[in-house]
């Protein structure tokens, strides 16, 4: 039964600890990307799932919500992966000229194979310049025989191009709307509001306000933990902070509270003092002590147990740092962060902090006895995951971060586009990387659980 227990807990806690963080990290693309004037149709806490609750903003247009699988959250960014798809142009203003068509009508009228018409239907659902036409029986796992015209004003805006959309005078889903511009023109102004249409700078920002956020977020929390919540730290003072319950320091009359003023004759003004005493000491044989309780100064003998301690404990007391200086602490930690983090790229330390490192199990389970010691406690360790968090996403591994922002860093200095064949291709060696170190961590965390 306690096992059950403990397993329930930990998956609570890990669960919670890392959904939220990964909700945090996302909602930093989520508003870089609104900042760069990028659209962002979905942004979920939890894994993609067609069963979901949601709710979309009247304001811009995006599908706010909770899906069951409740393992990170998801921004979904428009035009993240930069699909080259010749009959997107034509294929986006014919959408428009019906308000709603099927993908075999559209790949008769326009000469291309449904396949392509399809694919270009997609990436434009994505862009958030189509919308999908579902029949009632229709499977929502997968995108529909029909699309549809997304409400648009004179101008061509959408619901996601936010303020500047004149809902006032626009039309309906579904209902045609002629395009004021060529079809290539249309397309480029659709693809100007995505990932894909924006500058080296934007792009970069997106990629990195996710990493910024989770240091921020484990600043904010390590800080709210010193300042706010307060720290227990160890009193250097003879006045004893607890005695456990039927120890040889009770049965010699020793309360909390009690301040022990000498040891076998020593002298005690301070825990140092009385830690040195017994350490002088052979811990075998009673030890005389005197210790002032209720004001009343008296003398009795201790017999240590077999391990021989005499069971007191060190007086605590919370501190509360000032602003300036937990964030110096925090500061502080976040540049041990990264320095544990940057050490995963040294071949002669990877191995090293592989092994110090921790796998979701391990952070689950720690995350409970975290929850389980206090509040301050729980939340320094989720500051130390978000912290985690943010400086993993920043080593230059495809699908990380880092390695999007490499990536994009190679193109800007070689001006030409890396084809997204290679992108994936290099995407997937590296889900094989971490899936690889995944497995190394996880049996580890499972033999030191075990």
């Amino acid at each position: 039964m306690d096992a059950a227990v403990g397993f329930l807990s930990a998956l609570f806690w890990g669960l919670l600890t890392l959904s939220v963080l990964v909700f945090i990290h996302e909602g930093g693309h989520f508003l870089a990307a609104r900042a760069c004037g990028v659209r962002v149709t979905e942004f979920f806490l939890g894994l993609p799932c067609s069963k979901n609750i949601h709710c979309v903003s009247k304001r811009i247009g995006t599908k706010f919500g909770v899906t069951p699988i409740l393992l990170g959250g998801y921004a979904a960014v428009s035009g993240m992966e930069d699909a080259q798809t010749p009959c997107a142009a034509a294929v986006l203003s014919a959408v428009h000229r019906h308000g709603t068509v099927s993908t075999a009508q559209l790949a008769a009228e326009l000469g291309e194979s449904e396949e392509d018409v399809q694919e270009a239907c997609a990436m434009l659902v994505g862009w958030g310049s189509l919308a999908c036409a579902y029949e009632p029986d229709e499977d929502r796992r997968y995108y529909p025989a029909s699309f549809a015209s997304v409400p648009r004003d004179a101008a061509g805006r959408t619901l996601f191009d936010g303020r500047r959309f004149d809902r006032e005078h626009a039309t309906a889903e579904g209902e045609p709307w002629e395009p004021t511009m060529g079809e290539q023109a249309f397309l480029e102004q659709e693809r100007a509001a995505t990932y894909a249409g924006k500058g080296f700078w934007s792009r970069a920002l997106i990629l990195v306000a996710g990493i910024l956020v989770n240091v921020v977020c484990g600043m904010l929390l390590i800080m709210s933990v010193y300042s706010v919540i307060g720290v227990t730290v160890a009193v250097d003072t003879n006045v004893i902070g607890a005695v456990a319950e039927g120890s040889p320091a009770q049965e010699a009359g020793i309360a909390a509270g009690d301040a022990i003023t000498s040891v076998d004759g020593e002298a005690c003004g301070s825990w140092t003092d009385i830690l040195a005493a017994l350490d002088a000491t052979e811990r075998t044989e009673d030890i005389p002590v005197t210790f002032v309780h209720d004001g009343e100064e008296r003398a009795s003998s201790i017999t240590p147990a077999e391990d021989g301690t005499i069971g007191i404990e060190v007086s605590r007391e919370t501190v509360r740092l000032n602003p300036v200086d937990s964030a110096r602490v925090s500061v502080a930690y976040v540049a041990q962060t990264a320095s544990g983090v940057a050490q995963l790229l040294v071949p002669s330390r990877t191995m090293e902090v592989l092994d110090n490192s921790t796998s979701v199990v391990g952070i689950s389970a720690m995350a409970a006895e975290a929850a389980s010691a206090g509040p301050s406690t729980y939340l320094a360790f989720a500051g130390l995951i978000s912290l985690s968090l943010g400086f993993m996403n920043l080593l230059p591994i495809p699908p990380l971060d880092g390695g999007k922002l490499l990536i994009e860093a190679i193109q800007a200095v070689s001006r030409r586009r890396v084809p997204m064949r290679v992108q994936t291709a290099i995407s997937y060696v590296g889900v094989a990387l971490f899936g690889l170190l995944f497995i190394y961590m996880l049996r580890a965390d499972i033999l030191r659980l075990l």
